[in-house]
């Protein structure tokens, strides 16, 4: 009998579980699978990258918690997928809750297997995976549908129309819109806090923004008038400005964010097709005043007299610009009241919301 010219090569797997043992114990387990060549990772984790590539890997299987850090392996899988985007993965999760789901999917993840479940379902996992389908069950690929459905939608283009941010900056200015902290952003993308600000300050940088609301502002705010023929519900089929974005600025209103609360406003304001419009306008028209009025608040607590005089004066400035008027012209050149004086009534927990972001 002939040998076959093109002999099925075995499926190449490298097991990275969370500890070596548990490495070779589960690569020697997938090697009674006739089509899987198993090789249990036993480096330093930093060397992973290195490893799939050197090795020729054809499917990765390793556990979200690596080196006794519960993300570690999301994270390596992240960094593996910048230098090879087409990698296959299956995460290894020690619980299959919606998050930890989740944040699989995030990461790359084309199979989700709790280590609950027998070792031969495992050897199918990786197999389909190869094949480039997608092991999931019902439950968990409607959690990545909706999550994706929710997801507010960014634009960050500049004057030619070209993405100004990376992949991982817009997932960043994504979770501003969702009115998380900086703490939160960085347990959603398995970042520290450090890297999180590092990402805001490119952000700044590349939008010509000074503040996470400017970044709200230019991002989730560019769209037109909402046309007068949209539905009478923000979540409705606007033309203009579109579920998605109502959404997104909705999310960021709930959330106590003064531009969200101003844009959304403005959103119904303009639209006006029921009297309820006007109810919902003003309504988020007065929390976005009171909110900017506890943030002015702080902020001048950490000012100097001379600053906020000179803040004052640049601020009359452009107010009597905006009205077509001169400076000389406003009456003794006085500080309007509102920006005069600081509301001793301002929320006591929200310097420390403000201090988190």
């Amino acid at each position: 009998m002939l040998n076959d010219p093109n002999p099925r090569r075995n499926i190449r797997v490298l097991v990275a579980d969370g500890s070596h043992i548990h490495s070779h114990l589960l690569a020697e387990a997938l090697m009674r699978d006739p089509l899987l060549e198993a090789i249990p990772f036993d480096s330093d984790s930093r060397s992973l990258v290195r490893a799939v590539t050197g090795l020729d890997i054809d499917v990765l299987v390793i556990s979200a918690a690596v080196d006794e850090q519960p993300a570690r392996g999301l994270e390596l899988l992240r960094e593996l997928r910048a230098v090879r985007p087409g990698i296959h993965a299956v995460v290894l999760l020690d619980s299959l809750k919606d998050d930890a789901v989740l944040n699989a999917f995030r990461a790359g993840a084309r199979g989700i297997f709790g280590k609950s479940q027998p070792i031969d379902v495992l050897s199918k996992c990786v197999r389909r995976v190869h094949e480039g389908q997608i092991w999931a069950n019902s439950h968990e690929l409607a959690l990545a549908v909706e999550a994706l459905a929710n997801a507010p939608t960014v634009r960050a283009v500049n004057a030619r129309g070209m993405g100004l941010l990376s992949k991982r900056e817009l997932q960043v200015v994504r979770c501003l819109a969702e009115g998380m902290t900086n703490r939160e952003i960085a347990q959603r993308l398995n970042l520290s806090q450090h890297t999180v600000k590092n990402y805001l300050f490119r952000i700044y940088d590349k939008l010509g923004a000074s503040s996470r609301v400017e970044v709200l502002f230019m991002t989730l705010s560019q769209a037109g008038p909402v046309s007068p023929a949209a539905s009478d519900s923000p979540n409705g089929s606007d033309q203009a400005t579109g579920p998605d974005e109502f959404a997104a600025l909705q999310k960021g209103a709930d959330a106590g964010l003064p531009v969200a609360q101003l844009a959304l406003a403005q959103l119904y304001l303009v639209r006006s097709s029921d009297p309820q419009d006007l109810v919902h306008a003003y309504k988020w028209y007065l929390i976005a005043i009171e909110r900017s009025s506890q943030a002015r608040g702080l902020i001048a607590e950490m000012m100097t007299a001379q600053q906020i005089e000179e803040a004052q004066q640049e601020a009359r400035a452009w107010l009597a610009r905006a009205k077509g008027t001169s400076i000389s012209s406003l009456k003794g050149d006085r500080v309007p009241e509102r920006m005069s004086t600081i509301n001793a009534s301002a929320d006591p927990n929200a310097k420390k919301q403000l201090g988190d972001r």
